[in-house]
């Protein structure tokens, strides 16, 4: 089969199309023909070295990924070849190897996929929808009613977001780079959209919210934005962040009058059964169709190099970006 594969750490073009033997699924395993695989983030620091896990080289890339079951190992019970599936990752972690024609995957990774969603939205479901519902709900906890402000609501996991919150009665606001990207979340449940390149965006959030602030921030970008989400909330206002790159400072006084306060989330931080919590809510979702990724950008398996560029660039980002086999 064909798959990419680093053989070291480095820019994008580490990342080569090799032809590797096909895997085999041991007994608790199925083999899963992948149509797609989502591209993230993460994939793009662990590739570069910088990630704090380093993968034993050379290694596929990929957390994320939908396709067909092939094959069964022994003991695998209530799947079967031609079940349509995305994956997740493991109740232990996180997986890799997406980035391939075939993957070998845990029975309890793979996931019924709906038929009325592709193969590339099926790529697209994992990291953003788990990370989104759990910053929602075990970090932010979340109740209906509350205003939610998503930075960065035009990416994967900000448009899960858009859709997590609003299904579950929040008021959704979010920011956004581009008039396209503004437009998409607002079909996919935002209240109100806010330009954050305009100098007065932030006056207009708190006008949105007359003057009361934000219950929620989903904060994509700490290091630009921690500070000024600190300004924006409503007393015992939460700030979850999922997306940091650099050192930050803050005035730490704005969370004393209004006993606010700032956490973190990471897909797998909360354990397995916070995971497998996350995927059974969402799953249903999915079915009932009022969750419905959004694919901005796909590219050939062997352009991953390409697609983590694009990753890279961040800005203006509209939906998912995945790879098609």
């Amino acid at each position: 089969m064909k798959a990419i594969r680093a053989h070291q750490f480095g820019g994008p073009d580490v990342l080569q199309l090799d032809d590797i033997v096909d895997p085999t699924p041991g007994a608790g395993e199925v083999l899963v023909r992948l149509h797609a695989a989502g591209v993230n983030p993460a994939d793009t620091y662990m590739r570069s070295g910088t990630y704090a896990v380093k993968p034993q080289l050379p290694y596929i890339p990929g957390a994320e990924g939908a396709g067909i079951i092939e094959a069964i190992g022994p003991n695998v019970v209530e799947l079967k070849p031609g079940d349509r599936v995305w994956i997740s990752s493991t109740t232990a972690g996180r997986m890799q190897g997406a980035y391939a024609e075939k993957a070998v995957c845990a029975a309890d990774q793979v996931h019924p996929l709906p038929d009325h969603l592709s193969f590339e939205q099926g790529a697209a479901i994992n990291i953003a929808y788990v990370t989104a519902y759990r910053a929602l709900f075990d970090r932010a906890h979340m109740t209906a009613g509350e205003t939610v402000l998503i930075h960065g609501a035009t990416g994967g996991v900000g448009l899960a977001a858009v859709q997590i919150a609003s299904h579950f009665g929040a008021i959704v606001l979010g920011t956004g780079g581009t008039e396209e990207g503004r437009q998409l979340a607002q079909k996919h449940g935002a209240t109100q959209m806010f330009d954050h390149h305009d100098p007065a965006y932030l006056e207009k959030i708190k006008s949105a919210t007359r003057g009361e602030g934000v219950d929620v921030i989903i904060e994509m970008l700490a290091n630009v934005n921690l500070d000024k989400d600190l300004g924006l909330l409503a007393h015992g206002g939460r700030v979850v962040v999922i997306g940091n790159r650099g050192r930050v400072e803050i005035d730490a006084r704005q969370t004393m009058q209004k006993e606010s306060s700032i956490t973190g989330v990471m897909y797998a931080g909360g354990g397995p059964a916070a995971v497998q919590r996350a995927i059974a809510a969402i799953s249903a979702g999915l079915r009932e169709g009022v969750f419905v990724p959004h694919v901005g950008e796909s590219f050939p398996l062997a352009e991953a190099a390409k697609a983590h560029e694009a990753v890279m660039k961040g800005s203006g980002a509209a939906g998912k970006i995945t790879l098609t086999m």
